[in-house]
Parts: structure tokens; C-alpha cells; sequence
């Protein structure tokens, strides 16, 4: 187990989506906002398409490589800037942008949009430092020990059945002939075998014992964690060997933002009057 593997079992920071393919629809009556300042891109039974929200658009889209795919790119944007638009014109003759349940999703695209680029400004005033993310390293690096351990276990529903486990491989039975009664599917098929492991990926009585034994052993008495009553067999251990910190630094960077982000909205809440 790396330290890559387990930084990626963090979540993304970003705590609302970027609303992309939401068309806000709006009378062809009302004005747009920013029409006036905005550049025109093209125009739609009077309804004015700003030139910036084609340019958003042309981003989600895949750079061209040759003047003929630019040209058929800039013919695809203008006609699905078209069908965007009809389409929320005509939505909005029938009045579906004032349904309860059309202007509830408007809203959330809006906040999401909002929500995004403030946490996007927040994190660019607020950036990773080199030395959080050291420390981030650091710790974890210190968390994994020193080395990793080729292991296989027997998981049972009670001690009494571990301890028969344990009392049939003291009589000479195979650990890989006992394992086919083990209630981890993923691993009872194949003898057991959790193949290379760091300790400190699982929880602690499961760590502590595996670390106690030696190269061959196993153990003498079941092991109780959350997932059932272990019996554990140490085939070898080998030197963990760590990515450096600039390898695993991509990986670190969401980590550590969402650290600050959660931060950040814990003052506003603490701050907030909610009610």
C-alpha cells in the first residue's frame, strides 16, 4: 500500500458541481442582463447571445487541429447556441420557467455557479503553500511506518470458529485449505491473500497484530475487528518504499484545499445566524 493509494481515497473539494449544460431560460421580453456591455455573438428572433457565453461554450468543446475542423467547430457552437436559445424562448411562451420545480432547478444552477466561483477566488487568495503541503506529507509518510507486509487471513462470524481455525493450523492443516470457509469473498478463493499490505491501512487490532508476528507466523489467538474475528498469517515483509513528495504532490493539492475550504465554512457558519 503507497501513500498514493491513500490520499486518493479523499473526496473532491468542491462542494457543488459546475453547472455546465443548464440553460436559464428567459422571456424573449425581458432584458438580458449585461446585454448592453456585453459583445454580440449572434442574435436569435431579437434575443441577444452574448459572445461570452459562446466562448464558454467553446471551451467544453475539443481544440480543432486543422482550419476545417475550426470551421466546422464555430458551425456546431452557432447551431447549438440556436437550439439553446429557441428552445428556452419557447419554454418561457409557455410559462414552464415559472413552474415551482423548473425555477427550483434554475436556482440550484445559479448557486452552483456562484458556489464554484467563489471557492475558485477563495482558493486562489488562499493557496496551498509548500509547506502545508510538507507537513501534509510528512504525516502520512509517518502514519505508514516503514514497512509492508504480505499477509493472508481467515475472517469468521465468531471466536469460537476462528479459534477451530486456528486449532486445525496448529494440527497441520493448510491455511489456503481453511481460508474457503472465510466470510471475506474477495480473498477466500484465493488462500487468503491480501497480497501486499501497509498496517496502517487497517484498523488497529487487525495492524498491531499483523505486526507483532513473525515472517511465517500466524496467530494464535482470533483477532476482533469490525468485520468479523480474524486469523492472520504473515508470509513476508519488505521496506515500504514512498513516492517522493513531488510525486504524490498533485495528489496532496485537493486534499489540503479541502481542508481550507471546510475551514472557511465553518467560520461562516459560526458566523452566520441560522434559523
Amino acid at each position: 500500500m503507497t501513500i498514493s493509494r491513500i490520499t486518493l481515497q479523499t473526496s473532491a473539494f468542491f462542494l457543488v458541481s459546475l453547472v455546465t449544460s443548464v440553460v436559464m431560460a428567459q422571456s424573449p421580453t425581458k432584458p438580458t442582463p449585461n446585454a448592453t456591455t456585453n459583445q454580440t455573438y449572434l442574435t436569435v428572433n431579437g434575443k441577444i447571445i452574448p459572445k461570452a457565453r459562446a466562448d464558454l461554450l467553446a471551451s467544453m468543446l475539443p481544440p480543432s487541429k486543422t482550419p476545417g475542423d475550426a470551421e466546422a467547430m464555430r458551425k456546431t457552437l452557432g447551431d447549438e447556441l440556436v437550439r439553446r436559445e429557441l428552445a428556452a424562448q419557447e419554454a418561457s411562451k409557455r410559462g414552464i420557467d415559472t413552474r415551482p420545480e423548473v425555477r427550483a432547478q434554475i436556482d440550484m444552477a445559479i448557486q452552483g455557479v456562484l458556489v464554484n466561483a467563489y471557492l475558485a477566488d477563495y482558493l486562489r487568495e488562499h493557496p496551498v503553500t509548500d509547506e502545508l503541503v510538507r507537513r501534509e506529507y510528512e504525516s502520512i509518510r509517518s502514519a505508514l511506518g516503514t514497512k509492508e507486509y504480505k499477509a493472508r487471513h481467515i475472517v469468521l462470524g465468531s471466536a469460537a470458529d476462528a479459534q477451530a481455525v486456528i486449532d486445525k493450523l496448529g494440527r497441520g492443516t493448510k491455511f489456503s485449505d481453511l481460508a474457503a470457509q472465510s466470510q471475506d469473498r474477495l480473498t477466500k478463493d484465493r488462500g487468503g491473500d491480501l497480497g501486499w499490505i501497509n498496517a496502517a491501512t487497517y484498523m488497529r487490532p487487525f495492524s498491531e497484530a499483523l505486526t507483532k508476528l513473525q515472517k511465517g507466523a500466524y496467530t494464535s489467538k482470533p483477532v476482533q475487528t469490525d468485520f468479523g474475528w480474524h486469523v492472520i498469517l504473515l508470509d513476508d515483509v519488505r521496506d515500504l518504499k514512498v513516492p517522493t513528495m513531488a510525486e504524490v504532490k498533485p495528489q496532496l493539492l485537493p486534499r489540503l484545499q479541502q481542508q481550507i475550504v471546510e475551514r472557511h465554512f465553518s467560520e461562516l457558519r459560526t458566523r452566520a445566524k441560522i434559523e
